[in-house]
């Protein structure tokens, strides 16, 4: 098994992207390298540390940190994304709830899966 094989992985990678086209396409130049490039920095850190926390995953505890960090980190995304809409940096509504609602949903994926490595770890013990 690999680390892309994890659903969290993927939808994390899948916003990566997206969020990427986003502030090239529809962000204000003077936003590129603002909160446009804070946005990029923070998701990609959720994806990035996913990976991080899965290569520790023989170390439970520092599997659950790690993907503790990426949910902070798809937090920042939120509040990143939060913040270009509400300046008026981000016009295209739609985009902003696609990608909001999906922030939103990796979050809760993200948080399920430490529950089930918690889980699984207490039933070890």
């Amino acid at each position: 098994m690999s680390y892309k094989n994890l659903e969290i992985w993927q939808a994390a990678r899948s916003l990566v992207i997206d969020i990427h086209k986003m502030t090239l396409k529809n962000l204000p130049r003077f936003e590129l390298y603002e909160e446009g490039g804070q946005i990029r920095k923070s998701s990609k850190s959720v994806k990035s540390t996913i990976v991080e926390g899965y290569g520790r995953r023989k170390y439970q505890q520092d599997y659950i940190r790690f993907l503790t960090y990426a949910i902070a980190s798809n937090d920042e995304t939120i509040d990143h994304l939060e913040n270009l809409f509400e300046t008026g940096s981000l016009k295209d509504s739609q985009l902003y709830e696609s990608l909001h609602g999906r922030a939103e949903i990796l979050g809760k994926k993200l948080d399920n899966f430490i529950q089930k490595i918690e889980q699984d770890l207490a039933a070890t013990k």
